[in-house]
């Protein structure tokens, strides 16, 4: 992940209502293995995060002016560190004004995966720690929590210059510090709602079952699909990038590559060509199967509640909704 500019400003502000003190940084990060690996685990800290939103800048105003800046430094008419300086000082006149004692150490990272561009902006806190020194004595120290991100979001630039129409390249932690610590954040990001990752995510899982259902797939090959599209959509969520539907319709039928897309398309399901993956979502969506005595029952577990009911004590499933073909031999037999 190589990292192109990063700088880190310090916001102290404390909860007895004293205002906020900025401490600027003078300069950026130096190129150090330290800096590179920092943003490498607060990379993977972010995409592990569960309960992130997706969307895109308001239009440019002084309400929102955190794009326009970012376009002048993207177009070179203004440098990283005062873009970062004039970002973090907008950031902490809406923390004075949401009277939040939210301070911390206020990071911009300019990187680069693969060939994406993005900024990811953070507020981090600090967390005491214990070290051992080479005396073999334990020495307290304080370092960056990495491990437990409320306030960050991260921008696509690749895709917000490259794809005008997009509605998804902006993603930021609904997190749980309160409504209006999220809302003030969200404020300064200048970013609005696009994109419902949850439904989308199961407007795709809904895509899939009806899909398996009008392949009439036997029970293994029904299991191994299901597989593939959740160990796929969750590596997705773990690089933080969306899933790409004719990525998944490949994995999904190899000998057929397009026939899942052409499904979804054919069907319109109003699903865009990627889409946010949803890891609660997902992991929801497995399959029970089961075999006996001439019955077999293969369902995915979303299902339960909803089209299929369990009562554990009598040991029965209750099914609704069935599917069109087994209704009608179920009347022609019963006929």
């Amino acid at each position: 992940m190589p990292v192109l500019h990063s700088v880190i400003h310090k916001i102290d502000k404390k909860p007895d209502g004293t205002p906020a003190v900025l401490h600027h940084a003078s300069e950026e990060l130096s190129d150090t293995s330290f800096r590179d690996e920092l943003m490498s685990q607060l990379n993977e800290s972010y995409n592990a995060k569960a309960g992130k939103a997706w969307g895109l800048f308001h239009p440019q105003s002084g309400a929102h002016p955190l794009s326009g800046w970012l376009d002048d430094y993207l177009a070179g008419t203004s440098g990283f560190l005062s873009f970062s300086t004039d970002a973090v000082e907008h950031l902490t006149r809406l923390m004075e004004e949401s009277n939040l004692s939210v301070g911390g150490q206020a990071l911009f990272c300019h990187h680069q995966q693969g060939m994406t561009e993005y900024l990811t902006i953070a507020l981090l806190q600090e967390t005491d720690s214990i070290v051992m020194s080479d005396c073999l004595r334990l020495l307290p120290m304080r370092r960056l929590d990495l491990d437990h991100i409320h306030l960050a979001a991260r921008i696509n630039l690749s895709e917000w210059k490259g794809n005008p129409a997009s509605r998804q390249y902006i993603s930021f932690i609904k997190g749980k510090n309160g409504r209006r610590a999220n809302e003030y954040f969200r404020d300064f990001i200048g970013c609005q709602e696009g994109v419902d990752g949850p439904g989308e995510t199961r407007t795709l899982l809904k895509a899939f079952s009806d899909f398996v259902e009008s392949e009439d797939m036997g029970e293994e090959s029904a299991r191994e699909k299901t597989n593939t599209l959740v160990s796929y959509s969750m590596a997705q969520a773990k690089l933080g990038e969306p899933i790409a539907l004719n990525e998944l319709s490949e994995l999904i039928d190899e000998g057929r590559p397009k026939s899942f897309y052409d499904f979804i398309k054919a069907k319109d399901y109003g699903l865009s060509d990627s889409l946010p993956p949803d890891k609660k979502t997902l992991n929801k969506f497995r399959r029970f199967t089961g075999r006996a005595e001439g019955l077999s029952i293969s369902f995915e577990q979303h299902l339960l509640g909803s089209k299929i009911e369990f009562d554990e004590a009598g040991g029965t499933l209750t099914l609704r909704g069935l599917p069109t073909q087994l209704t009608e031999q179920l009347k022609r037999a019963a006929a």
